[in-house]
């Protein structure tokens, strides 16, 4: 009877226990740790395929999973800094942990990997460029006028704008795109924002930090780019609308430039015909007009 009763408050015990599983997402990466003679994988497809067999198996068992980007090229980093084998199946599991904590990572929720993957790597991305952002803002470093930090100072004015966009914008659900062009990448940044029965706009909080930093780089560095909001609600046409950034602040653009930038191919310069049911126009006043354009950080 004892047997069996420390046996059900195991199985108990596993069901509390969360793991992580660090994924390779595409087949170049998992080419690369096929130089590793512990990683017995020969086949991505086949990988991804016994993956999610596991995945099914713990969430049929109550067991809850978190998924990790695993990267190769950060794996190899991890062990030269700590000293470990990276040919051990330990040392992976000591760097999926680390990852728990510190990397890109969604719940398993019973959806297949095909669409889970690409979330993943969606919030790798994001999460890499508010990093980089970030990391750009800090090393503006004090104004030399009035000695402010220039960086929390432009992520504080682009907070206060990208609340006066949502404010300002008409009913529905809103996807807003911001792009800063500069060296040595351009950065490009996404935040949805669905609307609940009462009017509120719900934002996913990681989204919205990696959205307001890269807002807040290009005011901060004069960078040219621009922001586009696009809102779509039951039973009406979606509206579209955006600015160019310029000189550190948002310029609104016609309803005329607004239909161009959505009707050209950014990689061609082709034209592409306009969507039909989708109301281009300018952009409500943000109350920026009156602000002193000569002390912007």
């Amino acid at each position: 009877m004892a047997h069996t009763d420390h046996q059900t408050m195991r199985r108990v015990l596993r069901r509390e226990i969360a793991g992580t599983v660090g994924v390779l997402t595409d087949d170049h990466d998992f080419r690369a740790m096929r130089r590793y003679r512990s990683f017995t994988f020969d086949d991505h497809t086949t990988y991804l395929r016994q993956l999610e067999a596991v995945l099914k198996a713990r969430a049929a068992q109550g067991t809850h999973t978190t998924l990790a980007l695993f990267d190769p090229e950060d794996y190899a980093a991890y062990c030269a800094d700590t000293g470990l084998d990276p040919d051990e199946p330990t040392s992976r599991s000591r760097f999926t942990a680390e990852l728990a904590a510190t990397g890109p990572t969604i719940p398993y929720d019973g959806r297949p990997l095909a669409a889970l993957l690409p979330a993943l790597v969606d919030e790798a991305v994001r999460q890499a460029t508010w990093e980089y952002a970030t990391t750009l803002l800090t090393r503006l470093g004090p104004c030399p006028t009035c000695g402010e930090d220039i960086g929390r100072a432009a992520f504080t004015r682009a907070s206060e704008l990208l609340v006066r966009i949502l404010d300002t914008a008409p009913p529905g659900d809103r996807h807003l795109v911001c792009t800063v062009s500069g060296a040595p990448e351009t950065l490009v940044s996404v935040l949805h924002g669905d609307q609940d029965p009462h009017g509120a706009t719900r934002l996913d909080e990681a989204e919205a930090l990696e959205f307001t930093s890269v807002l807040a780089l290009g005011l901060a560095t004069r960078s040219p780019g621009g922001l586009v909001l696009r809102t779509s609600a039951t039973g009406t046409a979606d509206r579209v609308y955006g600015w160019r950034l310029r000189g550190g602040a948002l310029e609104p653009l016609t309803a005329s430039e607004v239909f161009d930038a959505y009707c050209t191919d950014v990689e061609t310069g082709d034209l592409i015909p306009p969507e039909s049911g989708v109301d281009y126009r300018e952009p409500p006043a943000l109350g920026e007009e009156n602000t002193a354009r000569d002390h912007r950080h």
